[in-house]
């Protein structure tokens, strides 16, 4: 399941990576990020925050993470 939402998010990434290069041709000479390109940008980012939640909430990881802080918690100086 995690493979198939990280492939998902990479191809959604990778198309939207395309139509921003597009999108620069034809802007060339502007400077600075156009709508589109930020409406780009922020998909783009949205699609990274929940690819990272994902990971971050999947159970080997959580786990992980808890018993890291369980060790330094415990951890006498």
């Amino acid at each position: 399941m995690m493979c198939l939402i990280l492939v998902t998010c990479v191809t959604h990434i990778a198309r939207l990576a395309r139509v921003v290069r597009r999108l620069r041709g034809r802007v060339r000479s502007d400077a600075g990020m156009s709508t589109a390109e930020y409406a780009v940008g922020t998909l783009a980012a949205a699609a990274l925050a929940a690819l990272l939640y994902e990971v971050l909430t999947s159970g080997a990881v959580s786990g992980a993470l808890e018993s890291l802080i369980e060790r330094a918690l415990s951890a006498e100086p």
